[in-house]
C-alpha cells in the first residue's frame, strides 16, 4: 500500500495547484482523456480520469480543454499515424491557450524512437510517460506542473513490477465495468510488439481482484470484463495456486454479479478446465474471443503461436460441444511475411470450417524490433490487399449466416445506452455480445431487459421487450 499512499500524496499537492489556478481564471479546470487501442487501454484511462477527478478537475468532451491526455496504441503503424495527425490539432489550441497541458501516455510512449519524435519535432507536449509507470500519474503531474523550464516532462521506465491498488476511478459506465486481473505478456509472437510495450506477465492476487469486484457490485455494476493480454495463463507466478479457472469459479460467487466476460484468451492456454467452467457457469458469457491469426501450421510456427491449426480446430469443436449457442470471434493476420497462397487458402479453410460469428481481420503491419520485422520475404502490398477482400468478404457472409439462428429467440439485453441515430431505441448487448435495438427511454440503461429478436440485419437486431 505504500504506493497508493504516495500517489494520493502527490494527488493532495494537485489539488492545492488546481485549486490556485482555477481561483485565478474564475472557473473549473477540465481534462479530456481520449482514448486509442484496446480495452486495457480504456481502462487505463478511466484511472487517469479518475485522478484528474479526484484533485478537482472536470471531464470535457472537447480537446480544447486546461489538459489533455492521449492515452496511446501502437499494435500496428495506423494508430502511430493518428496519433501524429492528432498532435497538430492539439498544437492550435495550445496557441490560444498557452497554460494548456498535453500528455502522451501508453503503449507508444515506450517506443525509444517514437520518444525522440515527440522530443525534437513535438515539443509544444508537455509530458510524456508509458505504461510501466501508469499508476505514478499524479506524481509525473506534478512534477511537470512544478518544472522551472518548458522542456517536455518525459519519464520512461522499461519495467516494474509494481502493482498499486485503490487509486481513483472514473468509470465510463456505472452499470459495467473492465477489471484487471494481470498485466503484460510472456508470449513474444514474431509479429508483436505487445510484451515489449507492456512487459512481462505479473498476475493480481485474486483477493484483490475479488474485493474490487464486490465493490463494483455493491456500487451497481452487473458485469464485469476480466482483462489481460492472456487471460489464460492467470496466476502463473502467484505464491497461490490458482488457474483462470479457478479465478472464474471466485468471480462467479460475488453476490450482485450477473454477468463475466473476458479477453483476451491465448489457444495454447486455453484448457479443458476453463471450458468446462464457462459450460457450467450461467453468469459467464456465451462468448470467446479466440485470435487464430493463422490456418497455416508453418506460419503458426513461425509467428511463435505454440499450437496448429488441428488444435485450433479441436478448440473450437469443444467450445461448441460444451456450449452450442456459443460465439466464436476471431483475429486474423493476412500478408505476414512469407504468406503464400496455399498457407492463405489454408487460413479461409479454417473460416470456413469454424464459422466465427465475427473476425477482426488485419492487414500486417511491420512493427519496429519485432522479428517479423526483420523478415526479407515481405508480402507486397497488393497481393496482401486482394487476400485481405477476398477474407473479409467472407468473413461477413459467414457472420451474417449465424447471426440468423438466434432471429425469434428470446434473449436477455443489458441495455448500455440510448441509440445515437434514433433517440427512441436503446441499444444493448446480448450474452453472446451481439448488438440489439429495441424500443425504448432511459429508465432501461443499466437493466437486463428479457427480448424477443424480431429481425437481423446481418451483424446486429431489432428485438421487442417481453
Amino acid at each position: 500500500m505504500e504506493g497508493t499512499k504516495l500517489q494520493y500524496h502527490y494527488m493532495e499537492l494537485l489539488k492545492g495547484l488546481i485549486d490556485e489556478r482555477a481561483a485565478a481564471l474564475g472557473r473549473s479546470l477540465t481534462f479530456c482523456v481520449t482514448t486509442f487501442g484496446c480495452q486495457m487501454n480504456a481502462r487505463d484511462s478511466e484511472k487517469l480520469a479518475g485522478i484528474l477527478t479526484f484533485i478537482g478537475m472536470e471531464k470535457s468532451e472537447s480537446e480544447n480543454a486546461d489538459l489533455v491526455i492521449y492515452n496511446t496504441c501502437t499494435v500496428r503503424e495506423n494508430a502511430n499515424l493518428k496519433v501524429y495527425g492528432r498532435l497538430g490539432g492539439l498544437n492550435g489550441y495550445k496557441k490560444s491557450n498557452p497554460d494548456m497541458i498535453i500528455a502522451l501516455c501508453g503503449c507508444m510512449m515506450q517506443e525509444k524512437e517514437v520518444v525522440e519524435k515527440i522530443r525534437t519535432s513535438y515539443p509544444f507536449v508537455d509530458l510524456v510517460f508509458g505504461t510501466h509507470n501508469l499508476y505514478r500519474f499524479a506524481e509525473l503531474l506534478y512534477a511537470c506542473l512544478t518544472r522551472t523550464d518548458k522542456k517536455p516532462y518525459i519519464s520512461i521506465e522499461t519495467s516494474d513490477t509494481a502493482i498499486v491498488e485503490e487509486l481513483p476511478l472514473d468509470r465510463t459506465y456505472s452499470f459495467k465495468s473492465g477489471v484487471n486481473i494481470m498485466f503484460g505478456c510472456d508470449n513474444f509472437c514474431s509479429y508483436c510488439i505487445v510484451p515489449y510495450v507492456r512487459g512481462r506477465e505479473k498476475s493480481r492476487e485474486s483477493a484483490d481482484i475479488i474485493n474490487e469486484i464486490q465493490t463494483l457490485c455493491d456500487s451497481g455494476v452487473k458485469e464485469v470484463m476480466l482483462l489481460g493480454q492472456n487471460v489464460n495463463s492467470y496466476g502463473k507466478g502467484l505464491s497461490e495456486d490458482i488457474t483462470f479457472a479457478g479465478l472464474l469459479k471466485k468471480v462467479a460467487g460475488v453476490s450482485g454479479i450477473e454477468r463475466i466476460r473476458f479477453m483476451t484468451s491465448h489457444p495454447k492456454d486455453l484448457s479443458d478446465e476453463i471450458i468446462e467452467v464457462m459450460a457450467g457457469e450461467k453468469k459467464i458469457c456465451s462468448h470467446m474471443h479466440l485470435p487464430l491469426q493463422s490456418g497455416s501450421d508453418r506460419l503458426l510456427s513461425d509467428m511463435n503461436r505454440h499450437y496448429t491449426r488441428e488444435r485450433f480446430l479441436d478448440l473450437c469443436d469443444s467450445l461448441r460441444s460444451a456450449m452450442p449457442d456459443i460465439s466464436i470471434t476471431t483475429d486474423i493476420i493476412v500478408g505476414y511475411p512469407g504468406e503464400t497462397e496455399e498457407d492463405f487458402r489454408e487460413t479461409m479453410d479454417v473460416v470456413e470450417r469454424v464459422r466465427f460469428d465475427s473476425a477482426f481481420t488485419f492487414l500486417y503491419s511491420k512493427r519496429s524490433n519485432t522479428p517479423a520485422a526483420r523478415r526479407t520475404d515481405q508480402v507486397d502490398e497488393a497481393t496482401a490487399k486482394e487476400r485481405f477482400v477476398r477474407l473479409l468478404s467472407r468473413v461477413r457472409a459467414i457472420g451474417e449466416e449465424q447471426a440468423m439462428r438466434f432471429v425469434g429467440t428470446d434473449q436477455v439485453v443489458l441495455v448500455e445506452q440510448i441509440n445515437k441515430q434514433d433517440p427512441s431505441l436503446v441499444t444493448g448487448r446480448m450474452d453472446n455480445n451481439s448488438v440489439v435495438h429495441l424500443k425504448g427511454d432511459e429508465s432501461m440503461i443499466g437493466r437486463l431487459v428479457p427480448v424477443v429478436l424480431k429481425e437481423c440485419k446481418g451483424f446486429y437486431y431489432f428485438g421487442e421487450t417481453l
